[in-house]
């Protein structure tokens, strides 16, 4: 087995990427951390509050959901570099500007423009690692990127905590224009420099449409990773309304929920790493980790009511715990397909996730809670179950990819 430096776990390209997902989610959770005093300061009321922190949530996630492709199709014929660079470059721009919004008509625009450079970071980082490390190292690798990015949210909130919100958002700016120059160090995957010489069709998102085998895989590859969103975009961002619905008595703050969660989905998708390399399997420690969001999503509407605000934040850092399999769905992304088509399935993938917040997720559960008969609380429950039905299926029929050799293209 290789041990060189270039082939460790701990090498430049790791530590890079982890640091660029690290800068991705600090901005990315941003908005939903201090969603409320942005909002306020605007003049509007705590109904308008809940309001448009919907709708620009979903703007961002609409920008996540079109950025996905663009950055896919872009890292698969330019390379996974090109996407690095150009998506911290739009996304530290957005959020610097983010600082100077004074109407929600500039916020969900600016949100949008920041969610199209987000999109990239992940998978264009992912796809790099899973290229440049050994299949039997790439789970650990990818698990190390995740776990240390996601701790981004962690930074979002202390800053939210000493900061004036407008200040966090120069702050999310800063710190990805410093990240921009460690980029220069990361090396392009050899893998992309061996099929740029080859006569192959690279980055063509229509090729996962026109092959049933290809299409399944893809479709599959993104509803496995349904729950992630559903716990953060629905149970944990507006867990103050849920807290009000089950009457917790003490105020509750989203964006504390959120700093629990991400600690919970770090620790999450490092043991998740390490869990799929002692089972030598991606597929079963995937199915561990559903059960463990289930039963805290089972905790979430029993146990809180009448409950209390601790309770609470422990519940949702036991949901991030449970859907710390971000970075072994998005791995398993990228191992499913051939390296003409593999940064845009392994960055459309994750932003389909995110992007079904907006189309799928939040609509379905805005819905269920208009029913009369339904409500606030009935309706999140009625979604996760729905959510948790068809990730389950999905998983039982996406195939192993534990020992997949990479060096494969899509015809």
């Amino acid at each position: 087995m290789d041990n060189s430096p270039r082939h460790s776990i701990f090498n430049v390209t790791v530590i890079v990427a982890a640091l660029g997902y690290f800068v991705d989610i600090y901005d990315l959770l941003l908005f939903g951390i201090i969603r409320i005093p942005s909002l306020q300061s605007l003049g509007l009321s705590p109904e308008q509050v809940k309001l448009n922190g919907e709708l620009i949530l979903q703007w961002q996630m609409w920008g996540l959901l079109l950025g996905g492709i663009v950055s896919g199709v872009i890292g698969d014929k330019r390379g996974r570099l090109s996407v690095l660079f150009g998506s911290i470059i739009l996304y530290s721009a957005a959020n610097i500007a983010n600082g100077f919004v004074e109407t929600v008509e500039q916020y969900k625009w600016i949100r949008f423009i920041a969610g199209l450079g987000l999109a990239g970071e992940l998978g264009a980082g992912i796809t790099l690692v899973s290229e440049v490390i050994p299949k039997q190292k790439r789970g650990l690798a990818t698990s190390f990127v995740a776990g240390i990015g996601l701790t981004g949210a962690i930074l979002a909130y202390f800053m939210k905590q000493t900061f004036d919100w407008r200040t966090c958002y120069f702050i999310g700016g800063g710190l990805g224009v410093a990240l921009l120059l460690l980029r220069i160090s990361v090396l392009e995957s050899s893998m992309f420099h061996q099929v740029k010489k080859q006569n192959v069709s690279r980055g063509n998102f229509w090729l996962f449409f026109t092959n049933l085998d290809r299409f399944k895989r893809y479709l599959f590859g993104i509803l496995i990773g349904l729950p992630t969103w559903y716990v953060i975009g629905i149970l944990v961002t507006f867990s103050n309304d849920f807290a009000l619905a089950f009457g917790i008595t003490e105020k509750i703050d989203p964006g504390k929920a959120i700093m629990f969660a991400y600690a919970g989905i770090s620790l999450g998708d490092i043991l998740i790493g390490l869990l799929s390399q002692w089972l030598r399997s991606r597929t079963r420690a995937l199915y561990i980790f559903y059960g463990i969001t289930m039963l805290f999503m089972v905790f979430y509407f029993t146990l809180l009511w009448q409950g209390t605000a601790t309770a609470l934040y422990l519940i949702c850092a036991g949901l991030g715990f449970g859907t710390g399999f971000w970075a072994i769905f998005v791995t398993m992304g990228a191992e499913q397909f051939g390296t003409n088509l593999r940064a845009t399935a392994a960055t459309t993938i994750p932003n389909m996730v995110r992007g079904m917040l907006a189309i799928f997720i939040l609509p379905l559960f805005k819905f269920l809670e208009k029913l009369p008969s339904i409500g606030y609380v009935n309706a999140g429950i009625i979604t996760g179950v729905l959510i948790m039905i068809i990730t389950w299926t999905a998983a039982l029929m996406t195939k192993e990819t534990f020992h997949k050799d990479l060096e494969f293209l899509e015809e």
